[in-house]
């Protein structure tokens, strides 16, 4: 079955009466592993049982080993180490800002965005909803101007994941 550019395979439902989309040339099965976008070795045995693919042979795939490729995505970045120190001395040195976006559901005010900024030295919390994510600068260039009035401070260093939204 064919979703938008993407072929699926229900393995579940397919039976060897169904439309053959596979053809084969060669048996290596980690090769056949790859070109079915890394797929578990149950879901090939599958396709081996309900003969789905013409021309490949009763080869078993076995799950002793993980290919690079899956290695790489089961991997999960270590997280970082707190820290007992606070690096900064006053409120506005440092603030860590990111914008989340889209979220599924709508906010009460219709919005699908937020920008969230929060100050290293006191971790208080700001949350601004945004309708449109170009909308995140501007809301900054105003937060900054009414905090920086309200604290008698400026604002010293920003922090984002630098994904361009500012």
């Amino acid at each position: 079955m064919r979703h938008n550019n993407i072929y699926l395979i229900d393995l579940d439902t397919a039976s060897s009466s169904d439309i053959t989309c596979l053809v084969v040339k060669e048996e290596n099965p980690w090769l056949w592993h790859k070109r079915a976008a890394h797929i578990h070795m149950q879901q090939l045995n599958k396709l081996i049982s309900k003969e789905l693919v013409i021309g490949l042979s009763k080869i078993k795939f076995e799950k002793d080993k993980l290919c690079d490729a899956c290695k790489k995505g089961k991997q999960v970045k270590s997280s970082f180490h707190s820290k007992n120190v606070i690096s900064t001395s006053k409120p506005l040195e440092l603030l860590h800002m990111d914008l989340f976006s889209p979220s599924r559901t709508k906010s009460v005010g219709g919005n699908y965005y937020a920008l969230v900024i929060v100050d290293d030295y006191s971790r208080y919390t700001w949350t601004f909803f945004l309708t449109l994510k170009s909308e995140a600068f501007k809301a900054f260039k105003k937060f900054a101007k009414v905090i920086q009035n309200e604290k008698d401070l400026k604002i010293k260093v920003l922090r984002s994941d630098d994904g361009g939204e500012f």
